[in-house]
């Protein structure tokens, strides 16, 4: 193999893994969204 080949190979796998790893970091330390709970939605009931 080429040494270009090997180094445009490693440039994009390093690039892919950098890219994961980044959006794995995003994804483990966004705060969870507030969710709605549907039970607690005032339906017109009196209780």
């Amino acid at each position: 193999m080429k040494i270009e080949a090997i180094v445009t190979m490693v440039l994009a796998q390093g690039f892919v893994t950098l890219m994961a790893a980044y959006f794995f970091y995003r994804v483990f330390t966004s705060k969870p969204k507030k969710e709605e709970d549907p039970s607690s939605e005032e339906d017109g009931k009196m209780s």
